[in-house]
Protein backbone atom coordinates (compact mmCIF):
# COMPACT_ATOMS: atom_id res chain seq x y z
CA UNK A 1 0.00 0.00 0.00
CA UNK A 2 1.64 3.42 -0.76
CA UNK A 3 1.86 6.22 2.50
CA UNK A 4 -1.57 7.98 2.77
CA UNK A 5 -1.10 11.34 2.84
CA UNK A 6 0.42 13.08 5.77
CA UNK A 7 -0.17 17.08 5.55
CA UNK A 8 -1.47 17.60 8.81
CA UNK A 9 0.00 16.69 12.20
CA UNK A 10 1.01 18.75 15.54
CA UNK A 11 3.12 16.23 17.07
CA UNK A 12 4.98 13.04 15.45
CA UNK A 13 5.67 9.82 17.29
CA UNK A 14 5.40 5.96 16.59
CA UNK A 15 2.18 4.85 15.79
CA UNK A 16 -0.12 4.35 18.78
CA UNK A 17 -3.24 1.50 18.28
CA UNK A 18 -5.60 3.53 19.74
CA UNK A 19 -7.49 6.78 19.19
CA UNK A 20 -9.81 9.54 20.59
CA UNK A 21 -12.24 11.75 18.58
CA UNK A 22 -13.67 14.74 20.18
CA UNK A 23 -16.68 16.29 18.68
CA UNK A 24 -18.78 19.08 19.49
CA UNK A 25 -21.73 16.76 20.66
CA UNK A 26 -19.58 13.31 21.13
CA UNK A 27 -16.62 11.88 22.23
CA UNK A 28 -16.01 8.36 20.33
CA UNK A 29 -12.72 6.10 20.88
CA UNK A 30 -11.56 2.81 19.03
CA UNK A 31 -8.67 0.57 19.43
CA UNK A 32 -6.63 -1.90 16.76
CA UNK A 33 -5.15 -4.51 16.25
CA UNK A 34 -3.08 -6.25 13.47
CA UNK A 35 -3.50 -10.28 12.81
CA UNK A 36 -2.28 -11.81 9.88
CA UNK A 37 -1.78 -8.62 7.82
CA UNK A 38 -4.98 -7.21 8.73
CA UNK A 39 -6.10 -4.06 10.64
CA UNK A 40 -8.80 -5.18 12.90
CA UNK A 41 -10.84 -2.75 14.77
CA UNK A 42 -11.23 -4.25 18.31
CA UNK A 43 -12.89 -2.31 20.60
CA UNK A 44 -15.02 1.00 20.08
CA UNK A 45 -16.74 3.18 21.91
CA UNK A 46 -19.18 6.55 21.78
CA UNK A 47 -20.81 8.58 24.09
CA UNK A 48 -22.90 12.30 23.63
CA UNK A 49 -21.76 15.11 25.20
CA UNK A 50 -23.69 17.81 26.95
CA UNK A 51 -24.60 21.16 24.85
CA UNK A 52 -21.74 23.65 25.87
CA UNK A 53 -19.05 21.29 27.35
CA UNK A 54 -17.15 22.06 23.77
CA UNK A 55 -17.59 24.96 22.06
CA UNK A 56 -14.78 24.48 18.82
CA UNK A 57 -13.19 27.71 17.88
CA UNK A 58 -9.98 29.25 16.16
CA UNK A 59 -9.78 32.26 18.12
CA UNK A 60 -11.21 31.49 21.71
CA UNK A 61 -11.18 28.64 24.49
CA UNK A 62 -12.75 25.65 23.15
CA UNK A 63 -12.83 23.36 26.10
CA UNK A 64 -16.05 24.88 28.56
CA UNK A 65 -16.02 22.16 30.79
CA UNK A 66 -12.86 20.63 31.17
CA UNK A 67 -14.05 17.84 34.13
CA UNK A 68 -17.12 16.85 32.08
CA UNK A 69 -14.89 16.13 29.29
CA UNK A 70 -12.14 14.35 30.99
CA UNK A 71 -14.67 12.57 32.52
CA UNK A 72 -16.10 10.90 29.20
CA UNK A 73 -13.06 10.87 27.79
CA UNK A 74 -11.58 8.57 30.45
CA UNK A 75 -14.54 5.99 30.20
CA UNK A 76 -13.53 6.03 26.58
CA UNK A 77 -10.54 4.89 27.09
CA UNK A 78 -11.66 2.23 29.64
CA UNK A 79 -14.28 0.87 27.28
CA UNK A 80 -10.92 0.48 24.74
CA UNK A 81 -8.78 -1.04 27.24
CA UNK A 82 -7.77 1.66 29.21
CA UNK A 83 -4.68 3.14 26.35
CA UNK A 84 -1.59 5.04 27.90
CA UNK A 85 -0.81 6.49 24.13
CA UNK A 86 -3.51 7.64 21.95
CA UNK A 87 -4.16 9.46 18.78
CA UNK A 88 -6.21 12.69 18.94
CA UNK A 89 -8.36 13.96 16.64
CA UNK A 90 -10.19 17.35 16.71
CA UNK A 91 -12.98 19.67 15.33
CA UNK A 92 -11.65 21.11 11.55
CA UNK A 93 -12.77 24.50 13.64
CA UNK A 94 -9.25 24.61 15.55
CA UNK A 95 -7.24 25.29 13.10
CA UNK A 96 -6.98 27.61 9.84
CA UNK A 97 -6.04 25.46 6.84
CA UNK A 98 -4.38 26.67 3.49
CA UNK A 99 -2.69 25.77 0.32
CA UNK A 100 0.31 28.11 -0.09
CA UNK A 101 2.28 28.03 -3.41
CA UNK A 102 5.75 28.65 -3.22
CA UNK A 103 7.67 30.24 -6.82
CA UNK A 104 11.36 28.64 -4.89
CA UNK A 105 10.82 26.38 -2.16
CA UNK A 106 14.00 26.51 0.19
CA UNK A 107 16.27 23.79 0.45
CA UNK A 108 16.36 23.97 4.37
CA UNK A 109 13.66 23.32 6.63
CA UNK A 110 15.07 25.88 8.85
CA UNK A 111 14.12 28.66 5.65
CA UNK A 112 11.09 26.79 5.06
CA UNK A 113 9.38 26.93 8.44
CA UNK A 114 10.11 30.77 8.31
CA UNK A 115 8.98 31.21 4.75
CA UNK A 116 5.45 29.92 5.52
CA UNK A 117 5.00 31.64 8.82
CA UNK A 118 5.65 34.72 7.29
CA UNK A 119 3.19 33.69 4.43
CA UNK A 120 0.21 32.84 7.08
CA UNK A 121 1.43 35.67 9.24
CA UNK A 122 -0.94 37.79 6.97
CA UNK A 123 -4.22 36.35 7.64
CA UNK A 124 -3.49 34.82 10.95
CA UNK A 125 -5.97 35.86 13.63
CA UNK A 126 -4.02 36.28 16.54
CA UNK A 127 0.21 36.63 16.84
CA UNK A 128 2.28 34.30 15.43
CA UNK A 129 3.68 34.13 18.71
CA UNK A 130 1.09 32.03 19.81
CA UNK A 131 0.43 29.81 16.73
CA UNK A 132 1.32 26.35 16.11
CA UNK A 133 2.07 26.17 12.78
CA UNK A 134 2.08 22.97 10.13
CA UNK A 135 3.18 22.08 6.97
CA UNK A 136 3.87 19.86 4.20
CA UNK A 137 4.21 18.78 0.46
CA UNK A 138 0.50 19.17 -0.66
CA UNK A 139 1.80 16.07 -3.10
CA UNK A 140 2.36 18.03 -6.82
CA UNK A 141 4.95 16.95 -8.62
CA UNK A 142 7.01 20.07 -8.86
CA UNK A 143 7.06 19.84 -5.17
CA UNK A 144 6.47 24.07 -5.15
CA UNK A 145 2.42 23.63 -3.15
CA UNK A 146 1.97 22.87 1.02
CA UNK A 147 -0.93 22.05 2.97
CA UNK A 148 -0.55 24.60 6.02
CA UNK A 149 -2.02 24.15 9.18
CA UNK A 150 -2.52 26.97 12.00
CA UNK A 151 -4.03 26.87 15.00
CA UNK A 152 -3.39 27.98 18.34
CA UNK A 153 -0.55 26.74 20.80
CA UNK A 154 -3.06 26.95 23.88
CA UNK A 155 -5.97 25.41 22.23
CA UNK A 156 -4.08 22.26 21.18
CA UNK A 157 -2.66 22.61 24.59
CA UNK A 158 -6.60 22.31 25.97
CA UNK A 159 -7.43 18.84 24.12
CA UNK A 160 -3.93 17.47 25.32
CA UNK A 161 -4.78 18.65 29.12
CA UNK A 162 -8.38 16.75 28.31
CA UNK A 163 -6.51 13.46 27.61
CA UNK A 164 -3.85 13.91 30.28
CA UNK A 165 -6.47 14.66 32.97
CA UNK A 166 -8.00 10.67 31.72
CA UNK A 167 -4.95 9.26 32.16
CA UNK A 168 -3.66 9.34 28.39
CA UNK A 169 -0.93 11.16 26.27
CA UNK A 170 -2.06 12.24 23.18
CA UNK A 171 1.06 11.40 21.01
CA UNK A 172 -1.04 12.88 18.13
CA UNK A 173 -3.22 15.88 17.39
CA UNK A 174 -5.01 15.99 13.88
CA UNK A 175 -8.22 17.60 12.85
CA UNK A 176 -11.34 15.11 11.96
CA UNK A 177 -11.37 15.75 8.06
CA UNK A 178 -7.74 15.14 7.32
CA UNK A 179 -8.12 11.71 9.52
CA UNK A 180 -11.73 11.17 7.23
CA UNK A 181 -9.08 11.63 4.11
CA UNK A 182 -6.85 8.89 5.27
CA UNK A 183 -9.75 6.60 5.32
CA UNK A 184 -10.55 7.50 2.11
CA UNK A 185 -7.40 7.22 0.84
CA UNK A 186 -6.78 3.53 2.47
CA UNK A 187 -9.11 2.12 -0.24
CA UNK A 188 -6.52 2.12 -3.54
CA UNK A 189 -9.37 2.28 -5.86
CA UNK A 190 -9.76 6.00 -4.09
CA UNK A 191 -6.44 6.86 -5.21
CA UNK A 192 -6.99 7.62 -8.76
CA UNK A 193 -8.98 10.68 -10.28
CA UNK A 194 -10.71 13.51 -8.37
CA UNK A 195 -12.63 13.00 -5.13
CA UNK A 196 -14.68 15.32 -3.05
CA UNK A 197 -16.28 14.92 0.37
CA UNK A 198 -17.80 16.62 2.24
CA UNK A 199 -17.52 15.74 6.11
CA UNK A 200 -20.80 17.18 8.07
CA UNK A 201 -21.07 17.81 12.12
CA UNK A 202 -23.75 19.51 13.93
CA UNK A 203 -21.91 22.73 13.57
CA UNK A 204 -19.27 22.69 10.77
CA UNK A 205 -18.67 21.16 7.65
CA UNK A 206 -15.49 20.91 5.51
CA UNK A 207 -15.10 20.50 1.99
CA UNK A 208 -12.20 18.82 0.35
CA UNK A 209 -11.53 18.07 -3.03
CA UNK A 210 -8.56 15.62 -4.10
CA UNK A 211 -6.62 14.75 -7.75
CA UNK A 212 -5.47 11.12 -6.78
CA UNK A 213 -3.66 11.55 -3.61
CA UNK A 214 -3.15 15.18 -3.72
CA UNK A 215 -5.62 17.70 -1.67
CA UNK A 216 -5.78 20.73 -4.33
CA UNK A 217 -8.82 22.27 -2.27
CA UNK A 218 -10.45 22.92 1.39
CA UNK A 219 -12.64 24.62 2.94
CA UNK A 220 -14.73 24.89 5.82
CA UNK A 221 -17.83 26.30 7.30
CA UNK A 222 -20.08 27.11 9.94
CA UNK A 223 -23.68 25.53 10.39
CA UNK A 224 -25.18 29.26 10.83
CA UNK A 225 -23.99 32.42 8.46
CA UNK A 226 -22.04 30.48 5.34
CA UNK A 227 -25.06 29.75 3.54
CA UNK A 228 -26.62 26.60 3.14
CA UNK A 229 -24.56 23.31 2.58
CA UNK A 230 -25.66 22.07 -0.99
CA UNK A 231 -25.31 26.00 -2.50
CA UNK A 232 -21.67 26.31 -1.06
CA UNK A 233 -21.02 22.64 -2.60
CA UNK A 234 -22.60 23.54 -5.76
CA UNK A 235 -20.45 26.77 -5.57
CA UNK A 236 -17.35 24.49 -4.71
CA UNK A 237 -18.01 22.46 -7.73
CA UNK A 238 -18.54 25.20 -10.19
CA UNK A 239 -14.13 26.53 -8.87
CA UNK A 240 -13.37 23.50 -9.24
CA UNK A 241 -14.35 23.62 -13.08
CA UNK A 242 -13.24 26.95 -13.21
CA UNK A 243 -10.02 27.15 -11.59
CA UNK A 244 -8.26 23.85 -10.91
CA UNK A 245 -8.99 22.38 -14.62
CA UNK A 246 -11.94 19.71 -12.88
CA UNK A 247 -12.81 17.27 -15.58
CA UNK A 248 -15.70 15.72 -13.33
CA UNK A 249 -15.67 13.97 -9.80
CA UNK A 250 -15.41 10.11 -10.44
CA UNK A 251 -16.18 9.61 -6.42
CA UNK A 252 -17.97 12.25 -4.27
CA UNK A 253 -18.61 10.88 -0.57
CA UNK A 254 -20.51 12.40 2.42
CA UNK A 255 -19.63 11.57 5.96
CA UNK A 256 -20.97 12.22 9.11
CA UNK A 257 -24.76 12.90 7.81
CA UNK A 258 -26.13 9.51 9.79
CA UNK A 259 -24.20 10.89 13.16
CA UNK A 260 -25.26 14.56 12.69
CA UNK A 261 -29.04 13.62 11.32
CA UNK A 262 -29.22 10.44 14.32
CA UNK A 263 -31.06 7.63 12.95
CA UNK A 264 -33.59 9.19 10.88
CA UNK A 265 -32.46 7.95 8.08
CA UNK A 266 -35.13 10.35 5.62
CA UNK A 267 -32.96 12.94 7.15
CA UNK A 268 -29.74 11.76 5.97
CA UNK A 269 -31.18 10.57 2.46
CA UNK A 270 -32.69 14.11 1.60
CA UNK A 271 -28.94 15.92 2.50
CA UNK A 272 -27.43 13.00 -0.33
CA UNK A 273 -30.25 13.85 -2.28
CA UNK A 274 -29.80 17.64 -2.14
CA UNK A 275 -25.72 16.98 -3.04
CA UNK A 276 -26.43 14.65 -5.78
CA UNK A 277 -28.75 17.11 -7.41
CA UNK A 278 -26.39 19.76 -7.26
CA UNK A 279 -23.33 17.66 -8.07
CA UNK A 280 -25.41 15.21 -10.85
CA UNK A 281 -23.06 12.49 -9.56
CA UNK A 282 -23.77 9.80 -6.96
CA UNK A 283 -22.82 10.51 -3.57
CA UNK A 284 -21.42 7.35 -1.63
CA UNK A 285 -20.71 7.25 2.12
CA UNK A 286 -17.08 6.53 3.72
CA UNK A 287 -17.08 3.15 5.17
CA UNK A 288 -14.05 1.90 6.88
CA UNK A 289 -14.69 -1.16 6.32
CA UNK A 290 -12.01 -0.85 2.61
CA UNK A 291 -9.74 -0.07 5.17
CA UNK A 292 -9.95 -2.25 8.27
CA UNK A 293 -12.03 -5.28 9.57
CA UNK A 294 -14.35 -5.30 12.74
CA UNK A 295 -14.26 -7.07 15.54
CA UNK A 296 -16.56 -10.07 15.58
CA UNK A 297 -18.85 -8.36 17.95
CA UNK A 298 -18.86 -4.95 16.51
CA UNK A 299 -22.22 -4.51 14.90
CA UNK A 300 -21.94 -2.00 11.66
CA UNK A 301 -24.30 1.01 10.77
CA UNK A 302 -24.16 3.98 8.94
CA UNK A 303 -23.88 6.09 12.33
CA UNK A 304 -20.79 3.66 13.41
CA UNK A 305 -19.36 4.17 10.33
CA UNK A 306 -18.97 7.59 10.13
CA UNK A 307 -17.94 7.58 13.93
CA UNK A 308 -15.36 5.60 13.03
CA UNK A 309 -14.01 7.58 10.19
CA UNK A 310 -11.52 10.05 11.81
CA UNK A 311 -10.29 7.75 14.67
CA UNK A 312 -9.66 4.83 11.76
CA UNK A 313 -7.87 7.22 9.91
CA UNK A 314 -5.83 8.59 11.81
CA UNK A 315 -4.45 5.20 13.06
CA UNK A 316 -3.90 4.13 9.43
CA UNK A 317 -2.04 7.85 8.39
CA UNK A 318 0.66 6.85 11.37
CA UNK A 319 0.99 3.24 10.71
CA UNK A 320 1.50 3.93 6.70
CA UNK A 321 4.33 6.78 7.43
CA UNK A 322 6.04 4.57 9.83
CA UNK A 323 5.87 1.40 7.45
Amino acid sequence: MTPIADWFSFQTASPPSAAIDIAVNRVSAAAIDVHGGRVIVTAHAVERLDEGVLTPSLTDSNVRDRDNLAAVVARMLDRIGRPRRVALTIPDQVAKVSLIRFEKVPSRAQDLDQLVRWQVKKAAPFPMEEAQVSSAPAGRADGQEFVVSLARRDTIREYEAVCEAAGAHAGLVDISTFSVINTVLAEPSNRTGDSLLVNVTPDCASIAILRNTELIFFRSLNAEGDGNLSDVVHQTAMYYQDRLQGSGFGRVFLCGAAAVAGRQAGDVEQIRHNLEARLRTPVGTVDVRTAVALGDRIMSSQVLLDTLAPVVGVLLRRREAAA
